[in-house]
């Protein structure tokens, strides 16, 4: 779990229904943002981003010894959202940017690059906050605020979001469609099928479902009202 206000990642041990903490490791000062962690598939490396400055760290597992390996990849300005797809062969991440409405990327890591190392780099629009692989590996979706949290007076106001569907072909990027969503959304999740992304959209409260044929993401025009602004959401792993 990553400290924001430390620059340190808290580690626990799951046995079972128990969980234990296991120790913190530092990576940085508090400066840092340390924001959001990922761990692979095989349970041996982690991804932290630092959006404070602008980098993404690489962490060792063996066990519940967990090191900072003293190695950063630079993706973007402001990295953020990551998500390791479930092959581990690569990661995606979303560079949120400054937030001056310029146009902000996605990155994906090549994992089995010794050492891991950013190989491709796609524009995507306003301030790509969620992201999330496929079950396949085959696509990314990219949550794009798209200036939807902006004041209305604002030059980069825009009255919706968008979800951004990219193809993920050996290590390049390529987009594949977009769909408009709600305001200042967040979080993505595909059902365990791909056919469907579930965004959560703050400010309206509420789950969005999209569905997936080919090419083309589509509104379903379902809506899942929750009682707060949804942040976060995941399918459970098989």
């Amino acid at each position: 779990m990553a400290n924001r206000g430390e620059g340190t990642v808290s580690v626990y041990a799951i046995q079972g229904k128990t969980v234990t903490a296991a120790g913190k490791v530092t990576i940085a000062d508090d400066k840092s943002g340390t924001s959001h962690a990922a761990i692979s598939p095989d349970g041996k490396l982690a991804l932290v981003t630092r959006d404070g400055d602008d980098r993404i760290s690489v962490l060792s597992i063996d066990g519940t010894k967990v090191e900072y390996t003293k190695r950063d990849i630079s993706a973007g300005l402001r990295p953020y959202g990551i998500d390791i797809a479930s092959s581990g062969a690569f990661a995606a991440v979303a560079n949120i940017g400054r937030g001056g409405g310029d146009a902000d990327t996605v990155s994906i890591i090549d994992l089995k690059a010794k050492p891991p190392r950013v190989v491709s780099t796609l524009t995507v629009g306003q301030t790509p906050e969620g992201i999330k692989i496929s079950p396949d590996g085959s696509m990314v979706a990219a949550v794009v605020m798209n200036g939807s949290n902006k004041p209305k007076d604002s030059p980069f106001f825009n009255d919706a979001g968008k979800l951004v569907l990219l193809r993920v072909t050996g290590n390049d990027l390529s987009r594949l469609g977009e769909a408009p969503i709600g305001h200042w959304s967040q979080g993505a999740a595909f059902s365990p099928d791909g056919k469907h992304v579930f965004v959560g959209n703050m400010v309206e409260k509420e789950i969005q479902i999209l569905s997936l044929d080919g090419t083309t993401v589509r509104d379903t025009g379902v809506r899942i009202g929750v009682k707060g602004g949804p942040a976060a959401i995941r399918f459970a792993d098989k």
